[in-house]
This record gives C-alpha cells, structure tokens and sequence, in this order.
C-alpha cells in the first residue's frame, strides 16, 4: 500500500508531505484548495504524462516521490525483481519533471522509463477519477472490466495473442494466393532467363581468358615481329650477341688465371651466355607455334560480344552475369516451392485458427459466469445507490467466427434499468447524469472488490450524488477501506464521515504566493471540518452536533 508522498513544487504545490494509512482516508477541503493535486501527484510518480506547465511558477522543476509497502504485494515484488529494481520489500518512486528536457523517473534509486512505471502502477493503484464513468461508455472498457471482474484478463491478453497469430497467418495466405497469379508469370520469366544464363555457360575465369585471348590475338603481327627480331639478335645475326657473350667469357677465362679478380665477371658472362641461349630457345619455339589465324580473333570477339549483350540484357556488368544466373536459380526454386509452402501455411493457418476458437470459447464460458455474478453484485448496489428497482445486465452477444476479433467471441455491452418497468438500454443511454455517476460507482465499487491492487483512488467520483445516498456511497467505500487502503477525494460530509482517518486540504496565501497545505484530523478537528461542509462558512452548535452525530461521536 502507500505509505507516504512528497510533493515539491508541483502547481500550487510547494512543499508537501504526507503519510498514509491502511483503511479508507478521505480528502477534504474547500473548491478550489487542491483536493485533487495529490491524486495527479501520484498519477505522475506512476507514471502519467508530464507537462512543464504543472511546475510551480517561478521554479525549475518539480519533484514527486511515492513510498509503497510491498509485504501484501507478491505480484509487485515479482515484477521489480525481474526487473532488476527490487529493493528489500519496499518500493520508492520518484519522478523529476524539468521545464527544459525530459522528466525523469526512479524507482528504488534505478533509472526508469516511463513504460515500466505505468506496468508497475498496475500492480499497486487503481485510480477512478471523476469522469471515470466516460470510460465505462466505451465497448472496450466495458468487456475489460468484466475481464478483471471474472479473473481472467490472462485469458483475455492469450485470446487476443491467439488471434493476432492467426490473423498474421491469413494474411501471409491471403497474400501468396493472390499473387498466383504474377508469379506463374514471374516463373515463365525465370525459367527463360536461367535457360539463357545455363546456355552461356559462362564463367568468372572465362570472361579474364577471353580478354587476354582477345589482347594477344589482335597483337599478333607485333609479336611475330617482334619476337623475330629479338630471335635474330640474339643468335642469327653476324655477330650475335650469344656469340659475343662466349668469346668475351673465353678473354676473361685465360686472364682469370692471372688475376683472380677476373673470376666472377668472367662467370657472369658464362651465365649470360646460357641465358641468352636459352632465350634464343624459347623464342624460336614461341615463333614456331605462333600462327595468324583470322578466324581465332573473329571467335573470340565474337564470344565477347555475346557476353556483353547478355549482360546490358540483364542490366549487369559481365563479371556479374554468374551470380545473376545463381540468383535466379534460387528465386526459381523458392517459386516452384511456394504451392508446397501455400499448403503448409494454409495448414499452420488453420492450426491458428483452431487453436483461437479454442481459448476464445473457454473465454466465452469464463465471461457468462463473471457476468451473472456481476450482474446480481451491482443491480444490488443500485438499490442502495437510491435506484430502487433498478437492473444491471452485461449483455454477451456471440458472434460468428468470421466476425471473431482479438476480444473474442462476443461482444459486450453493459445494459441498465434505473427504474422499475423501464426496460434495459445500453448504459450510454442513461439519461441522468447523476444515475450514470451512481452506476459508475457501483461498477467501479463491485469490481474493485474483486481486484488484488492493494491501493483504490477515488477522485470524486461522488459527483451528484447527495443526501441518504452518499452515506450508503460513503459506507460502500469504508467496505472497501476494511480490505484494501483506500483514498477518497469527496466534498460530501456523508462519505467523509465513513473514513477511517481525514485530512484537510487548505489553500494560503503569503507574500503574494499561493500554498496548499495538508494537515492530518484528530476527532475534534474532523468535528470542524465535517461542520464546515455540511454548514458552510457559518459554522452553528447545530451543525457541530449534526457532525458528531455523523461521526459516531457524543454531543
């Protein structure tokens, strides 16, 4: 439950404390002294959406921290333990929101973002404002809160899962199955263009042979000539250089044996002498083997022109065209594979399909039980709430599963009588706006008595209710309080004098600056306060003797 909140610079807010109680503590003050800050400082620690207008004028930032007692919260302390943010049992929250940047949230000390303090308000407030009624219009809002109600919101959350799953499959099916058609299309164009690719028969290595092919065939004269001439100097001329190379080796081998120094100039022309007749060698073999042939050139330029047509064809470069032909090879394998994988989806489609229905008519069980329990627990709050011989129905309407969606089976309205004789309608039909509050809150009180959040918020949610019935809200409310910490933001005395513990909200002015205050009621100081709303400013003994009798207390 909450202990305690501190509030630092936050509207008319400029420093503020509070500890919390278990039971039902009702908040009290006059129009306008910011009851109802304390409920949005709480929103905000757990996470609300944050504006740098709420800031206290002429401060930089504004500061909430919210304590809770985990102890009777197992599925909280749960969830901060996987999320690495647990603490000893405890919880602390604090939210920082600056007017330049981002705000900023801790739970414990740790960074948080503000998805994790919204997951973690879940598990430890249920805050009902005013309007609360406004969302209970809403078809949505309304099978929510019979799946709280009945327990079985993991249910829900896995039917919805279901059919998410199934509708993804569908539509993958639905997919491949109109796109029959362009694919046969797309398979007549594959096989074409991979029967051109394979008749090429082209390789990385060819496209580099021809090129070099083609270089040496066009050069054929020039190194006919070429090598020719070398030939000549080399061991046909008069006198040539082999020639030459071994005489000057024979000079230098009789002058070597009369100095030693020759013997290594005298050995280079040896070997110069071997290496030119080896060349001489090689090159008449080379000139023996080279023919100019026409015919050869004419083949491979047209070999390469073949090549580059195919590729501008194919919008490639030449050296591409291999990886073009595997590329085409594995889309045409996937393609001729997809009637085999149109059956398998079809099959895993209506597994899904199956698999949804499954849960979503144990779904559907689940909601009918939960609503005639419903149905009896808030048609007997209306008859406290001053609507005698009212009626409260969830309707559960079954739908086709062609017309099955992520909420299931039925669709869902919340129907209402608030008058003998009068028949059921939809509750967004109620005319009263002051029946709609009562039913809201006998709504909001049915099912919050079936919730596990230990800390229940009302923000005046008595609106428009007066009279004998705020009591009987008041005493619904203390019901609560003896099970579950509740806090009750109410301008009613009746509902006030239900709480367990009150407190005063004020509103000061001081130096031309606005301050709210909170102080904490002892019996004498509720007296006052519950004299004060029930009389007004002018505060008579017989007001004052109406509060204690309010209060349980001696004249």
């Amino acid at each position: 439950m909450l202990t305690h909140i501190l509030v630092k610079d936050l509207a008319i807010v400029s420093s503020l404390e509070l500890e919390c109680g278990s039971g039902m503590t009702a908040l009290t003050g006059e129009t306008g002294a910011g009851k109802s800050i304390m409920i949005d400082a709480l929103g905000l620690a757990l996470g609300d959406k944050a504006d740098a207008a709420m800031i206290r004028a002429g401060c930089e930032r504004a500061e909430i921290v919210a304590g809770f007692d985990l102890d009777a919260v197992p599925g909280a302390r749960a969830w901060l333990a996987a999320q690495d943010l647990d603490e000893d049992g405890d919880c602390l929250v604090r939210r920082l929101i600056v007017r330049e940047g981002r705000s900023r949230a801790y739970v414990n000390g740790r960074p948080a973002t503000g998805a994790q303090l919204r997951d973690l308000a879940d598990l430890l407030v249920d805050i009902h404002g005013q309007h609360a009624h406004q969302s209970l219009l809403r078809a949505n809002a309304q099978r929510d809160l019979l799946d709280a109600y009945g327990g079985h919101a993991g249910l829900a959350q896995a039917v919805a899962s279901a059919f998410r799953d199934y509708r993804a499959l569908d539509q993958q099916l639905g997919a491949l199955e109109s796109a029959r058609q362009e694919r046969a299309e797309r398979l007549d164009l594959l096989r074409f263009q991979v029967e051109e690719l394979s008749a090429l028969g082209l390789s990385a290595a060819e496209i580099e042979n021809l090129d070099r092919e083609q270089r040496r065939l066009s050069h054929l004269g020039r190194l006919q000539e070429t090598a020719a001439r070398v030939l000549d100097l080399l061991s046909e001329a008069e006198p040539a250089i082999s020639d030459q190379l071994r005489s000057a080796g024979s000079d230098l081998a009789d002058l070597a044996l009369i100095d030693q120094a020759l013997i290594e100039p005298r050995d280079l022309l040896e070997t110069a002498s071997i290496h030119a007749g080896e060349a001489a060698a090689s090159l008449r073999h080379y000139l023996e083997g080279l023919e100019v042939d026409p015919a050869a050139l004419e083949a491979v330029e047209t070999r390469i022109a073949q090549i580059h047509d195919l590729a501008r064809k194919f919008r490639v470069l030449p050296v591409e065209l291999p990886d073009a032909l595997v590329a085409r090879e594995a889309e045409l394998e996937t393609l001729e594979q997809a009637d085999l994988r149109l059956g398998d989806l079809r099959a895993s489609r209506d597994a899904a399909l199956h698999d949804f229905l499954e849960q979503a008519r144990a779904l559907g069980e689940a909601r009918n039980e939960a609503a005639e329990r419903l149905n009896r627990t808030v048609t007997d709050a209306m008859q406290q709430l001053g609507m005698a011989g009212g009626h409260f129905a969830v309707e559960i309407e079954a739908l086709p599963p062609e017309r099955a969606g992520s909420g299931g089976l039925e669709r869902i309205a919340f129907l209402v009588s608030a008058n003998p004789g009068q028949p059921l309608q939809p509750l967004a039909k109620v005319a009263s706006g002051g029946e709609l509050s009562r039913i809201s809150l006998g709504i909001q009180v049915a099912t919050a008595e079936c919730g596990s959040v230990p800390t229940l918020v009302f923000d005046e949610v008595d609106v428009g209710i007066g009279g004998g019935v705020a009591e009987i809200v008041g005493r619904l409310l203390r019901r609560l309080g003896d099970a579950r910490q509740v806090l009750c933001v109410t301008h009613l005395p009746q509902v006030a004098a239900q709480a367990h513990h009150q407190l005063r909200v004020r509103k000061e002015s001081l130096d031309g600056q606005t301050y709210t205050r909170i102080e904490t009621l002892d019996a004498d100081a509720r007296v006052d306060e519950i004299a004060r709303m029930l009389g007004g400013t002018k505060i008579t003994a017989r007001t004052r003797d109406h509060a204690c009798e309010m209060l349980g207390l001696p004249e």
